[in-house]
């Protein structure tokens, strides 16, 4: 690719040099962290003993040379003091951060402005660029997509910034830091393009990287890292895929020009069919017209027809009604004459049961008078029931006939 992976380093550099290597690197490296050169000298020990030298010369020498002694031993000092003051002073640019450290210790952070360090053993470890977004860009050779094609290169870019000073300079330092870093970002770029097709490799260009976004910060989170951005410029695919590509769109050109004639051809055919359809529906119309006046003529013959058929059925109808009447009529008459019958009848049947009664009573009276009449014979106790039965064998064959009811013997 015409950009090459960006490098992250830590310089070691002066006071004067920090403000330039923390915003424009060094030899188109990336910069966040400057290791400040103590430039505490031990000069100022040197004018101290030469003070104390000088006073004690005022101490031991004349009336003559003490009062010079003196002023050339507070001059001493003084500058002594001067020199200390100058040198222990720290300034601590804005949007950085100091490292500060006490015996090699890291004991906490300074922040921007001014500060005073007058003990030796107490010292700036590192100054951090805290404030800016560093742009980081890292080109990914041969990056395979799902169907194992390598492709040609991908372009990372990331922005990130520096929140913790003392985990990062503490648990990795700026050079491990690019490693680390290269390293996450290679594997989340071989990821995601594991995840899309050869042939839609470019939508990678400007596609949502937020997941790639999360995944970084939680793996940089313990330096004291945070991804503010990023993005995928640029994917390149292999050149004999991107011969491919340019015979596709080749072939597509052609079609669409196929497409073109095509709709200039449907286009002809279309205003053809709709000149047929016009015409068709002219003659559809000529057609409607000669159908309607067909309908108008089949319906007066039809109403004609209806009107001779109603009249057909209404003589139909009074004829069978007159016939209906002279049949009912002689039907009620029958049912009368009937009627009639059945009376006499009834009354035939009463006399005839009259006449039945009188005549049993008539017969049973004749019987009543040819009936014999039952004599009863009393014998005493004691008397021979044979002899009685005799008797009443013998009493028909004398012909007594029927005794008037006396005493019983």
């Amino acid at each position: 690719m015409s950009r090459e992976s960006s490098k992250i380093k830590e310089s070691l550099a002066s006071w004067s040099d920090i403000r330039q290597l923390l915003r424009g690197g060094e030899r188109g490296q990336l910069v966040p962290v400057v290791i400040p050169k103590d430039r505490r000298g031990y000069a100022w020990v040197g004018l101290l003993l030469l003070a104390l030298y000088l006073a004690g010369t005022a101490v031991m020498s004349g009336e003559t040379l003490r009062p010079l002694a003196a002023v050339a031993a507070l001059v001493v000092l003084l500058a002594a003091v001067v020199w200390l003051w100058r040198r222990a002073i720290i300034e601590i640019e804005e949007g950085t951060t100091g490292v500060r450290s006490r015996w090699g210790a890291i004991s906490g952070n300074l922040p921007p402005g001014r500060h005073y360090l007058w003990l030796p053993w107490d010292r700036v470890d590192a100054v951090v660029d805290t404030s800016t977004e560093i742009p980081y860009t890292a080109p990914i050779i041969a990056c395979p997509t799902a169907e194992n094609v390598p492709l040609k290169s991908i372009e990372f870019f990331l922005k990130f910034r520096i929140v913790d000073p003392v985990a990062f300079v503490r648990t990795i330092g700026a050079g491990n830091f690019d490693l680390v870093l290269s390293s996450a970002v290679q594997d989340a770029i071989r990821q995601r393009s594991r995840r899309v097709t050869t042939e839609r490799a470019y939508d990678l260009r400007g596609s949502d990287v937020g997941d790639m976004q999360e995944s970084l910060n939680r793996q940089l989170g313990r330096y004291g890292v945070r991804v503010t951005g990023a993005n995928i410029p640029d994917v390149q695919l292999p050149d004999t895929y991107q011969q491919h590509l340019a015979t596709r769109e080749k072939v597509a050109k052609e079609l669409s020009a196929y497409e073109r004639e095509w709709e200039l051809t449907r286009k002809r055919r279309i205003d053809t069919l709709l000149m047929e359809i016009e015409r068709a529906k002219k003659t559809r119309d000529a057609r409607l017209v000669e159908v309607k006046a067909a309908q108008n003529t089949a319906r007066k013959d039809v109403a004609r027809m209806l009107e001779e058929q109603e009249t057909e059925a209404q003589r139909v109808r009074w004829e069978i009604e007159a016939r209906g009447r002279a049949e009912l009529t002689a039907a009620e008459n029958e049912a009368t004459a009937l009627r009639r019958l059945a009376d006499s009848y009834r009354d035939n049947r009463a006399v005839l049961r009259y006449e039945l009664a009188r005549r049993r009573l008539d017969v049973g009276a004749k019987l009543a008078e040819n009936a014999p009449t039952p004599l009863v014979i009393r014998t005493s106790e004691g008397g021979d029931p044979a002899s009685a039965l005799l008797l009443a064998q013998l009493l028909p064959r004398l012909g007594l006939g029927n005794p008037p009811a006396g005493p019983a013997v």
